[in-house]
């Protein structure tokens, strides 16, 4: 079963000591700030992947960084996943199907993310290049659908809401309603633990909406599309790389989602 709403773990969220500016008036008082943390993802005992994230669902990220980034084809070939705090961090030791990991080990890169890091340590151009198949998948929505969802989800977004500094990702079904929603500093983690989440239920993610709270970058289509999603709806803009490669693969690109407004970039004829 999707679980829609988090809790807000204690090493998530931290105060801090601010000088507060209103009206020509400042006062020294403390707000809460989102943390973020090193998280290692370690395959098989191979540490492979060390990206800055919000201590929330770390286990549905490992999942979904896995699906997203195709290490695994689904999530029966993760066969288990263990969180443990160090040091100086976070580390995810996931074991995988045998014949995962040793194609991982052939394509193995180093990665160190950051918060607003689209290519995330990759060595060069040649890497960009995807070799996702196009979604086929040709759902159609409604833009009342979309906007309806739209209006929804700031209810859902607690870090957001607590700290003004984290994105969601959320999945609504084909009438709507938000099912789940997942949160990070970091808009591709945020969509990776959606994405883990949901895998981990069993749910299929090729009937509904993807929903950001950001820009559609063309990481998130590819995450997007590698998972097979077909639509995506964002509340900010796209890049010309993320409309092209929304084109090829088949996902119905939405930018600027708002309450009462979207647009459209990608695959318009779905969109009624």
């Amino acid at each position: 079963m999707l679980r829609l709403e988090n809790t807000l773990s204690d090493n998530a969220i931290r105060q801090y000591p601010v000088s507060r500016w209103l009206a020509g008036q400042t006062e020294r008082t403390e707000d809460w700030v989102a943390e973020e943390v090193p998280v290692a993802l370690v395959y098989n005992g191979l540490s492979h992947a060390i990206m800055m994230c919000s201590p929330l669902d770390l286990e549905d990220f490992a999942r979904g960084f896995s699906l997203s980034e195709c290490i695994v084809e689904s999530n029966d070939e993760i066969y288990e996943v263990q969180v443990s705090e160090q040091i100086d961090g976070i580390q995810v030791e996931l074991t995988i199907a045998q014949s995962r990991f040793w194609a991982l080990k052939s394509h193995r890169r180093s990665l160190a993310g950051r918060t607003g890091c689209g290519l995330c340590g990759k060595e060069s151009l040649a890497q960009l290049t995807c070799t996702i198949d196009p979604v086929n998948n040709n759902q159609r929505i409604s833009s009342s659908t979309v906007q309806h969802a739209m209006s929804r989800i700031k209810t859902h977004q607690h870090l957001f809401n607590k700290t003004g500094s984290a994105h969601a990702a959320a999945w609504s079904d084909s009438q709507g309603i938000i099912r789940c929603l997942r949160e990070d500093v970091g808009r591709h983690n945020a969509l990776d633990k959606l994405i883990g989440h949901c895998a981990k239920g069993g749910h299929a993610m090729n009937d509904g909406l993807l929903i950001m709270t950001s820009r559609a970058s063309y990481e998130i289509v590819q995450k997007a599309a590698a998972c097979g999603i077909s639509m995506i709806a964002a509340i900010s803009g796209p890049t010309g790389m993320a409309v092209r490669l929304a084109e090829e693969l088949g996902v119905a690109l939405i930018g600027f989602a708002r309450n009462d407004s979207l647009c459209v970039y990608a695959h318009p004829e779905r969109i009624f």
